[in-house]
């Protein structure tokens, strides 16, 4: 009984020791490990999170915790960037802006053309004024915030000179939300260089910790518990392109003469803002029809 009592305790010992490395953190391969097991090795855009810095530790906790129980949105944008990320990617490539950007689209706006209170627009949620200065259009009829490719294309210009301006892509994330001014000025003012070194206000402050936590969970999303299958993911629909070069008095009527009609045509085509499309000398636009997805195989 003794002998029996001794191997009990020995065992219980044992299976402790054991799990409060998977409770607490392990090190394996000089990688630590956070309490609910996602590595705290991270980077964004290549540059290194400074993770052994506690309020950092606890910043990223913070949001990978809120995302990984988040689960009704978590699973929107997961089916979502299977249809999106194939047109993003490209474009941030092209650029040379990195793919981690992706995830900034991510926060942005859950990768749907979102309205914010303060007027910005789109999957990048550009205010009218700055949209208008990367070089879209802005109209009543038209609004080129909702065009995915070239809000894309605006937001890697932004990027890029922003990433000028501080010599660091980290920095460049923070102030898409901040504004580059505003970022400057708190460094200045606190005499830092570095993101995480600067105290900030709180919704830019958690700025590029959500795309961390976005950036972890998605690209590692079964990991997390959120495993979709293939089949329920969203895809692209194939479409093609027809240029406009005259004004379209009546979209509904237009829609019909491509064999789709009006729903369809502003589903595509989220940039036409009216039931017209007027187009001036030497303008043209393109239009993209879908050639299939809406009709029985």
């Amino acid at each position: 009984m003794k002998k029996f009592m001794t191997r009990k305790v020995a065992i219980i010992a044992l299976t402790a020791i054991l799990g409060s490395f998977f409770i607490y953190g392990v090190v394996s391969n000089d990688t630590k490990y956070s309490p609910v097991g996602y590595s705290l090795k991270m980077d964004f855009a290549g540059e290194e999170v400074p993770t052994f810095m506690a309020d950092v530790q606890e910043r990223l906790d913070k949001e990978m915790i809120t995302n990984m129980n988040y689960h009704t949105n978590t699973t929107l944008v997961i089916k979502r960037a299977n249809k999106v990320f194939p047109v993003i990617e490209p474009i941030l490539a092209k650029y040379g802006v990195p793919d981690d950007f992706k995830y900034l689209a991510v926060i942005e706006s859950s990768l749907v053309n979102a309205v914010s209170p303060a007027g910005a627009r789109g999957v990048w949620q550009f205010m009218p004024a700055t949209a208008k200065e990367k070089g879209m259009e802005v109209s009543d009829e038209v609004d080129e915030r909702y065009h995915l490719e070239k809000s894309t294309e605006a937001a890697c210009k932004y990027l890029l000179s922003a990433k000028e301006k501080f010599g660091s892509w980290t920095l460049a994330a923070a102030s898409y939300n901040g504004g580059m001014n505003g970022i400057t000025k708190k460094m200045e003012e606190q005499g830092v260089d570095n993101y995480y070194d600067l105290l900030l206000t709180e919704e830019t402050s958690r700025y590029v910790f959500r795309i961390l936590a976005l950036k972890e969970i998605m690209s590692k999303s079964e990991r997390y518990g959120f495993k979709i299958p293939n089949e329920a993911l969203y895809y692209p629909i194939p479409t093609k392109k027809i240029m406009i070069d005259t004004t379209i008095t009546d979209l509904a009527k237009f829609a019909k003469t491509q064999g789709v009609n009006y729903k369809i045509l502003k589903i595509h085509n989220p940039w036409l803002r009216d039931k017209k499309l007027t187009v001036t000398t030497g303008k043209k636009y393109e239009i993209e029809i879908p050639t299939s997805g809406y009709h029985k195989q």
